[in-house]
């Protein structure tokens, strides 16, 4: 979903040790002793870490009869680590995830079904939208929530102010975005003096383009009959054709940043080496923390195709199945997902609160580091549609990620591609619906 930062190897010891609800604590039905539960939080960065703790020893000092233990875990190899605690009955009790890992753990009955269990405000305060992304078959036909969506992630375009300004382009807004045609003029305009229009890095392609391609109505996957295929067609090659004319043919896109990732390019960025930089949202912690003094720079939306949508994945908090205090981790959940948490959160993480009530807090709406184009961006996700796909994982790791890096690279045509991802893509989904 996001740049993952690897934490230390202890951490993934101390997450082992830590989880486990199948021995965790006494229920306060049958003893004196605290409910204890385990909370595993994926918060990486500075702030967000500080946000989660924070709220976690709030909630342990107005309720001492349920007292949460923090584990740290790391988004580099949780789904990991959850298939070894799960499979041993050890999972923590409150997970933190994101909705593409969410299909599979519900499938194989891993998670609680949340339907009945959620309180109707916080239920109320999220849009329908953001419950689709963790909406999902449980295994028995029938259609579960198997999480609360609390933080989502859009993609926008973050400038350098001075070469923006100069090129003489008109700036976009929130309310009239470039289209794509308007985005690869601008991205040529820019591009003199030794320095590219755009950088498009590249190392983990697939859900950037996946989620930018909804722009034109391109899915990628397809439905009939129970069964689920790889589909490239018009729609879907609209948006991997542009950003390879702006790499290979237009030339307005900066080569060398091809094979880094999100944030690898910022020193670049920051010497006027290229003006633009298409990323998730995030990114604008890292150039708010790390860009030179006296550096300018602007948020700007995403460039829309037949729409301005875009394919959203939500941060979740689940209940594993097995915990003994699903009750308990419920009210936890509901605390630390309140409309005004969310606000701390979303500042924490520089991402988008699903709570409707957070999104209008004057703090996520200022235009001071771009908080506006940011949460304004909100209003055009919906659910990406692979969040549905039973391996989708491993199509995005074995087959999407090498075709689409030797396709940017020139080393392959739109066609080539178009049948890497489908043809050696369905052999992969075929194995997930045998």
């Amino acid at each position: 979903m996001r740049i993952k930062s690897a934490l230390a190897a202890a951490t993934v010891v101390a997450l082992a040790a830590a989880c486990g609800s199948g021995g965790g604590g006494e229920s306060s039905s049958s003893s004196n002793e605290p409910v204890k539960i385990n909370f595993l939080s994926l918060a990486w960065q500075q702030e967000s870490v500080a946000a989660n703790k924070q709220l976690v020893d709030e909630w342990n000092k107005a309720n001492p009869n349920i007292q949460v233990t923090y584990v740290q875990g790391s988004w580099d190899n949780v789904n990991d680590q959850l298939v070894t605690q799960f499979a041993g009955g050890t999972a923590p009790d409150v997970i933190h995830n994101d909705s593409p890992a969410l299909s599979g753990f519900a499938s194989d009955g891993y998670l609680l079904d949340l339907g009945d269990k959620l309180p109707a405000e916080l239920k109320s305060d999220i849009p329908q939208a953001a419950w689709d992304t963790v909406t999902f078959d449980g295994g028995k036909g029938e259609q579960g929530v198997y999480g609360v969506p609390f933080l989502q992630e859009s993609q926008v375009i973050i400038a350098n102010k001075k070469l923006l300004d100069a090129s003489g382009v008109r700036v976009p807004t929130s309310d009239n975005p470039w289209t794509w045609d308007e985005f690869s003029e601008a991205a040529k305009k820019m591009t003199k003096s030794g320095a590219y229009g755009v950088a498009w890095p590249m190392k983990s392609p697939v859900n950037k383009t996946l989620n930018l391609a909804l722009s034109f109505g391109g899915t990628f996957f397809q439905s009939a009959g129970g069964k689920t295929t790889v589909k490239v067609g018009p729609e879907e090659r609209e948006v991997l054709q542009r950003i390879h004319d702006q790499l290979n043919k237009d030339k307005s896109a900066d080569p060398g940043a091809l094979g880094q990732g999100t944030a690898d390019p910022l020193p670049s960025f920051y010497e006027g080496k290229f003006a633009m930089l298409p990323a998730g949202v995030f990114l604008r912690q890292q150039v708010v923390e790390q860009a030179p003094e006296g550096f300018e720079w602007v948020t700007l939306p995403a460039p829309k195709g037949t729409s301005a949508q875009q394919g959203a994945v939500s941060q979740t908090l689940s209940i594993a199945q097995d915990s003994e205090h699903p009750d308990e981790a419920m009210k936890f959940i509901s605390f630390f997902l309140n409309s005004t948490n969310q606000v701390k959160l979303a500042k924490g993480d520089w991402l988008l609160p699903t709570s409707q009530k957070a999104a209008a807090d004057p703090a996520l709406t200022t235009k001071e580091n771009g908080w506006d184009v940011a949460t304004a961006s909100a209003k055009n996700l919906v659910v990406a549609p692979f969040l549905k796909v039973n391996g989708f994982d491993e199509w995005r790791t074995k087959i999407a990620t090498p075709a689409l890096q030797e396709y940017f690279a020139n080393k392959i045509t739109i066609d080539e591609v178009s049948a890497k991802l489908v043809e050696d893509g369905n052999k992969v989904l075929e194995r997930y619906q045998r």
